[in-house]
Parts: C-alpha cells; structure tokens; sequence
C-alpha cells in the first residue's frame, strides 16, 4: 500500500514537472453545435479542428487531424436521465462514455468510462475550466485557465501514455454539458 502510494506520488510529480506531457490550446464556449474551431499545441500549431454539426438533432463533434480525416467523434446520448455523451473512434465504434452524476445542488461528479482499459475520474472545478483527469489516482491530463491571459482560453495537458484523442474528446464532452448554452 505504502510502496502504491509512493509510485503514485512519483508518477503525479513527473506529470506537474512537464515530464512527457503534451500541451494542447482549446477555445471555451467556442464548443456550441455549429462552430468549428482549431486545437493548437503550444507552438500554436493547428492540430485538430473541432467541427459542431449543427443539423443533428443531438449534439456531435467531430475531431479531426489537420489533414481530416476523422479521430474522433463525441456525441449526446438523448432521452437519459443523467447527461452523458459517447465517444467514437475514426471507424464508429465506442471508445468511451462521459457521463455526470448529480451529487448536490454544487458539486457533480464525472466518470469517462473506456470500453477499454481503466475508466477515468474527473477531479476539481469543472465550470471554471480547471481539473484533473485521473486513472487510479495518476493523473492523466489537466485542464486549466490559469496558463492563458486570452479570455475564452484554456489549456489541456496530456501526460505520457494517454490516448490523446480520447482525452481531447473527453474534455469536449464534459465542456458541452457543463456549459451546454454556451
């Protein structure tokens, strides 16, 4: 358990030391259905573009690479009782589900559940864009406002190891449902 704890709190250091992270620039309250937007790295590169379909009658988003082509895809799950949206790889398959469970009147609780490998926690303040991703108390990526004076701008932090689509997808869906008029 002691040793557990120890690798944990090394893996969380090297992860905040910037050790295999990758940094990612996302717009907020640009994900509204019908917008489409650039993700840049942090040397302000177009990585992937972010393309709101607006006539669907849930909301969806493409990721695409800079090339197109498709890597991901998050969509609504309409008609449930907790909001929740599936995330698709390039060939349509489900690769995950975000989902939020109301556990107060302030404070929610979001799970990303793989349909392979661990499922992943989501820890801190969602609405002001800044949290942390977890797998089994490591983190994965975290979301912060604080790295940019550029209002409407966040960044995503994604640590080694990570499925990078996967959690750019994730930090998507847990922006439209946290900030679904926006």
């Amino acid at each position: 358990m002691f040793d557990e704890r120890r690798a944990r709190h090394r893996a969380n250091d090297a992860f905040d030391n910037g050790e295999g992270v990758t940094r990612y620039r996302m717009q907020q309250k640009m994900i509204s259905i019908g917008n489409d937007y650039w993700i840049d790295d942090e040397a302000g590169e177009h990585v992937y573009k972010v393309n709101g379909k607006a006539l669907r009658m849930r909301r969806t988003y493409a990721i695409e690479d800079r090339d197109g082509h498709r890597v991901a895809k998050v969509q609504g799950r309409p008609l449930r009782i907790k909001d929740s949206m599936e995330i698709e790889d390039a060939d349509g398959k489900r690769i995950a589900l975000v989902k939020k469970a109301l556990i107060g009147p302030l404070r929610d609780r979001w799970r990303i559940k793989q349909e392979d490998g661990g499922d992943l926690s989501v820890h801190g303040n969602i609405v002001d864009h800044e949290y942390t991703i977890e797998r089994d108390g490591i983190k994965v990526a975290e979301v912060s406002k604080k790295w940019f004076r550029v209002r409407d701008t966040y960044g995503l932090n994604i640590g080694p190891g990570a499925d990078h689509a996967t959690v750019l997808a994730a930090a998507i869906a847990i922006d439209a449902m946290a900030h679904p008029g926006d």
